[in-house]
C-alpha cells in the first residue's frame, strides 16, 4: 500500500520531469520532416514530446511513433502517444495521454504498468480532474484556454479554473489549446506546470528558438518549486 508521503514523493519526482514545454506533434505525413523538425525542438529544450496524428493510417502512426520515441528517449525527456495506449505500449512508450473516449485510468494501468505515465484531458470540468486523479491520472490537462487550429471547437477554459486545479491537486496540471508565447504568461502565472503547443512551435520560422523562448517563459514566470502538503 503506497502511504500519502510515499505517493507525494512519487508525484513531486514526475513533476520536475513534467514541467515547462509539453510539445505536442503537428499532423505530418512526412516521417523525416517530423522527425527534424522534432530534433529541432528537443534541441531548444522541451520537457515532454506527445506524438498526435490524426491523419495517419496505423502503419504510418507505428513508424513514427517508434522513430519518435527512440530519438526522443536520447533526450532523456518523457514521449507520450496521444489516445492510443496499445501504441504507446508496443513502442515503448513513456505514457499515453487520454481523451473523453479513449478508455478510462483504471484499465490503461493495467495495460502500461505503474511506471508509465497516464494523463487526462478533462477540458474545462475540475469534477473530471478529481476522479482522474482519484482513479490514479499522473497528469490532468484542461483547455482549450484560447481558440487553435486543430481544435477550433473546443470548449473554453479559464486561468481561474487552472488556479484551482492547481491548488488542489498534487500531480501537475498543463495547459493546452491556443497557447502561443504572448498568451502563455498569464497561464503559468496561474499555476500551469506545463503549456502544450503545436502549431506555435512547429510552425515557427526557426523550431529551435521558439523552444528556447517558450522555456525562458516558464523561467520567467514559474511558481517557485512544486512542493504540495495537501492530498487529493
Amino acid at each position: 500500500m503506497m502511504t500519502r508521503m510515499t505517493r507525494v514523493h512519487a508525484i513531486n519526482t514526475r513533476r520536475r520531469r513534467f514541467g515547462g514545454v509539453y510539445a505536442v506533434t503537428p499532423d505530418c505525413d512526412n516521417t523525416a520532416d517530423l522527425l527534424h523538425r522534432v530534433h529541432l525542438a528537443l534541441l531548444g529544450g522541451i520537457s515532454v514530446l506527445q506524438y498526435r496524428n490524426k491523419t495517419a493510417n496505423e502503419a504510418l502512426r507505428f513508424e513514427q511513433a517508434q522513430a519518435l520515441c527512440q530519438l526522443v528517449h536520447e533526450f532523456s525527456i518523457p514521449f507520450i502517444v496521444n489516445d492510443d495506449a496499445r501504441l504507446a505500449a508496443d513502442v515503448g512508450a513513456d505514457g499515453v495521454h487520454l481523451g473523453v473516449a479513449d478508455g478510462g485510468v483504471t484499465e490503461t494501468r493495467a495495460l502500461l504498468g505503474k511506471d508509465k505515465f497516464i494523463g487526462v484531458s478533462c477540458y474545462n470540468h475540475l469534477p473530471s480532474a478529481q476522479a482522474a486523479v482519484a482513479a490514479g491520472a499522473d497528469y490532468v490537462a484542461f483547455g482549450a484556454f484560447y481558440s487553435s487550429s486543430s481544435k477550433p471547437f473546443a470548449v473554453r477554459a479559464t486561468p481561474e479554473l487552472l488556479q484551482h486545479a492547481c491548488a488542489e491537486f498534487v500531480v501537475p496540471v498543463v495547459a493546452i489549446g491556443g497557447i502561443n508565447l504572448s498568451n502563455s504568461a498569464v497561464l503559468i502565472q496561474s499555476g500551469a506546470h506545463a503549456v502544450a503547443v503545436i502549431s506555435a512551435l512547429f510552425d515557427a520560422p526557426d523550431i529551435r528558438l521558439a523552444a528556447q523562448n517558450f522555456a525562458g517563459m516558464f523561467a520567467q514566470y514559474a511558481a517557485p518549486a512544486y512542493s504540495p502538503t495537501h492530498t487529493t
